[in-house]
């Protein structure tokens, strides 16, 4: 079942809309900027037109083999290097006020076919000695194969939802809720994930943690998602 507005409660969607409303203001560098919060560490800021969503987490590795940017905690902090504590729904509906527009998770059968959706420039926030400092996320990732960090925005793929297999009266569940929220491996239950194959097998994986880059485990980062404006995609 495809993500929908139905999804989330109806108090949760209209205040999410009413705050993304236009200020109406021409200048965005120079309007207030807005922030609320959807869910736990997961926020929506507006700034005059400009949309983004903001979602807090922390560093939970540094170093080897990569599956993904970005899981929940107490899921797959083994290979990825943030964590956040929340519910990915959170972040789904808070991009949807951000005007993403959700396409489809990969998929390998027949054929295999990339993610897709809106291109996300992926930001990272913290803080060392004392000084902000704001990279791009794919700084802290390496690509092996091109020994270089990794090139590519993320696509907002959507994940998808499937029925509790334990209890079928139960509320279906989100897949991005199991770890993968931000993946660098194709996975089927991907929220973001990359436009281009990348295997998950782990003798074939391509990236690992740009350890040099990354601060100490456990250091606050927020976690900027911004939509890429159609005519900047590549």
């Amino acid at each position: 079942m495809r993500y929908g507005l139905t999804t989330l409660p109806l108090a949760v969607l209209a205040g999410l809309f009413l705050t993304a409303a236009p200020t109406g203001r021409a200048d965005d560098t120079k309007a207030e900027v807005k922030r609320k919060e959807i869910g736990k560490n997961v926020y929506l800021e507006t700034q005059g037109e400009e949309r983004r969503v903001v979602v807090k987490a922390y560093v939970c590795l540094r170093e080897g083999q990569l599956e993904g940017l970005l899981c929940r905690k107490f899921s797959k902090e083994h290979e990825y290097v943030l964590a956040f504590d929340g519910d990915a729904r959170h972040i789904h509906a808070a991009l949807l006020a951000a005007r993403a527009k959700p396409g489809s998770p990969v998929q390998f059968e027949p054929k295999f076919k990339p993610a897709s959706g809106s291109a996300l420039k992926v930001t990272l926030r913290y803080k060392k000695d004392n000084k902000e400092i704001t990279v791009p996320a794919q700084e802290w990732v390496l690509d092996d194969k091109a020994k270089k960090a990794l090139q590519e925005n993320w696509v907002f793929g959507g994940s998808v939802f499937i029925p509790d297999p334990d209890d079928k009266t139960k509320p279906d569940i989100y897949l991005a809720n199991l770890g993968d929220v931000i993946c660098l491996c194709n996975m089927e239950g991907a929220m973001l994930d990359l436009p281009i194959r990348s295997p998950k097998r782990l003798e074939e994986r391509t990236y690992q943690a740009n350890t040099d880059k990354i601060p100490d485990k456990d250091t606050p980062v927020e976690v900027i998602l911004e939509v890429v404006p159609a005519k900047k995609e590549k």
